[in-house]
């Protein structure tokens, strides 16, 4: 048969091959007293049931047997937990070092990866090879193990007799390759529909509102059936051609050990073999016969699994194009706000290469410096953001903070260095002070509260059911948008970056909230350097420098009443904000 692509999971074996080798010596004791068990049913047969034998010889050789099931009883129980705990162990592994990777993609991996496709490689795929690596693997060795003692002591008995049966079995090897072919090929096919219907239903689910608002329950059903309809349909094939694998194994193996049987009764009946040596080449073909008949659903299994193993591997072995220098520089730690140098950059999506989402921005932004950012939807400003944050690198030209390239310093000490208000707030499933805590995770309660009140949520958060250990719900159901709001500018004060970038923090809120959040703002943007994105100009209009964008270009700079004063752009903009 040929060997199932299971290789990549040797590292996750490795730190465990101690207990592998425990496994492996009880497996090798538990065969070893299956094929043992045939052995003292001959010494029975052929001694103990002979009339002149005293009772005692009797006794003794069911004593012996006893003495193997028990022994066949105590490795099997060890066999099992041991490798069930390894399956469980190297899953686990599988499953986080998965993850952790999945999270060191750059954005363009997620463009073009659902993340429902992602979870479920995650779930089923690591379930499959869960159940080969705790249970089928170590049948399949156990069996392998037993059928081929049990083929050495049946050549040993009748050697003439059982190369003819091993001749025929060899001709069994040839079709299952061919057929074991197609189920791994199947295999994958169907866990990749799998992975299809768990991607359409998280994408529909993280909608639900809007799939609602809409009235369209009955065709995002259908559309989820027709998609669960092919995962079955690639299932039955799969299912078809495994249990035609499975069929003609034991099939082709079962006729060739019956004709060996046939061949041992016609020698008892020629007197060349005795009653016991009969019974014992009776097990041994019993043996052989089950053996060959489990490996071929092992076979199956692995089959299946080799199809998980390789989809989680080449989510494992994904490179990001966004990673961090193998010598990284460290600028020092300002004090009072980074400083940024925007030189020659230009940038476009891996989608789009055709369209500049930045065009050759040249500007300089001191330390302490508030710059507002407007422009036209699509002007590149949030694409800006991005590249800050180096989640994608500029084709052109390069962008450095505090005297340093961002490619030239660590991705980590980067993103230390920033935090980020966007516009809708992102709030995760866990209490408010967990989500406050999120990008500094040993920051103490007080330092917590301190950086809540400093953000104006204190006072409605200490109103919750159980105060900062409030449960807040996926996404934050629990809260206002305001609230969602106030809980990220907490985040980002608690973190305290020396650069803050806030992406139209206020836009999507009522006059209220939008007055409390811009209130803890302001206070946020103390001491540090700000990039603040808006569309209501009323807001900005205080910023130290506003930019204006336009198509990706940098069309205009300076204070709000110097681009008032040159009618540009932002004059126009502020023409028809003001005037309504």
């Amino acid at each position: 048969m040929s060997t199932p692509h299971l290789s990549g999971l040797l590292p996750f074996v490795k730190p465990y091959k101690k207990r592998v080798a425990l496994a492996g010596v009880f497996l090798l004791l538990a065969a070893g007293a299956t094929l043992a068990f045939p052995w003292a049913l001959r010494q029975l047969i052929d001694q103990g049931l002979n009339s002149s034998a005293p009772d005692k010889h009797l006794a003794l050789h069911f004593i012996d047997l006893f003495g193997v099931a028990a022994a066949l009883a105590v490795f099997s129980a060890m066999r099992c937990y041991l490798v069930t705990w390894l399956g469980e162990r190297i899953t686990a592994d599988v499953r986080t070092a998965v993850y952790s990777h999945v999270l060191t993609q750059s954005p363009t991996f997620f463009e073009t990866t659902q993340t429902g496709e992602v979870l479920s490689r995650l779930t089923s795929d690591t379930t499959l090879i869960q159940t080969v690596v705790g249970s089928s693997l170590s049948m399949g060795l156990r069996n392998g193990l037993m059928g081929i003692g049990a083929l050495a002591m049946l050549i040993w008995t009748n050697p003439l007799l059982m190369l003819q049966v091993v001749g025929v079995l060899v001709l069994v090897v040839w079709p299952s390759v061919m057929l074991g072919r197609r189920v791994r090929k199947l295999s994958r096919a169907s866990q990749d529909r799998v992975a299809d219907s768990s991607a359409l239903a998280s994408e529909v689910l993280n909608a639900i509102s809007v799939v609602q608002s809409y009235t369209a329950e009955k065709s995002e059903g259908e559309r989820f059936g027709q998609s669960t309809t092919q995962a079955v349909k690639t299932a039955v094939n799969r299912a078809k051609a495994r249990s035609l694998l499975v069929g003609f194994i034991i099939m082709a193996s079962s006729a060739a050990l019956l004709w060996g049987l046939y061949q041992g009764t016609l020698a008892v009946q020629n007197a060349t073999m005795s009653a016991g040596e009969l019974s014992q080449t009776v097990v041994y073909i019993i043996l052989l016969a089950s053996a060959f008949a489990v490996l071929g659903e092992v076979y199956g299994d692995i089959l299946r699994a080799a199809g998980a193993s390789e989809r989680l591997m080449e989510l494992l072995h994904t490179q990001t194009e966004i990673a961090s220098p193998a010598d990284p520089l460290t600028p020092a730690w300002p004090q009072g706000g980074s400083a940024l140098a925007l030189q020659g950059v230009d940038f476009y999506y891996p989608s789009r290469p055709q369209q500049l989402a930045l065009s050759h921005l040249n500007a300089d932004i001191h330390a302490g410096q508030t710059v507002a950012i407007v422009g036209p939807s699509g002007a590149g400003k949030t694409t800006l953001f991005g590249l800050l944050l180096r989640f994608y690198d500029p084709e052109q030209g390069r962008i450095l903070l505090d005297g340093v390239a961002l490619q030239d310093m660590s991705l980590h000490d980067l993103r230390q260095r920033i935090g980020i208000v966007p516009q809708e707030a992102v709030i995760f499933s866990g209490t408010a002070l967990d989500n406050i805590r999120y990008g500094k995770p040993d920051a103490s309660r007080e330092a917590v509260i301190a950086a809540a009140q400093a953000a104006f949520a204190d006072e409605f958060i200490q109103e919750l059911p159980q105060g900062y250990d409030t449960f807040l719900g996926e996404r934050g159901v629990r809260l206002s948008g305001g609230q969602r709001q106030r809980i990220a500018i907490a985040r980002a004060i608690l973190k305290n970056p020396p650069l803050l970038l806030l992406d139209e923090a206020t836009s999507a809120l009522d006059a209220h909230s939008e007055q409390m959040v811009q209130a803890a703002l302001n206070r946020a943007m103390q001491n540090r350097t700000t990039l603040v994105i808006a569309h209501r100009l009323a807001t900005v209009q205080k910023a130290d420098v506003i930019w204006v964008m336009e198509r990706g270009a940098l069309v205009e700079q300076g204070t709000h009443a110097q681009l008032l004063a040159k009618g540009g752009l932002y004059a126009s903009l502020a023409a028809l904000q003001f005037s309504q």
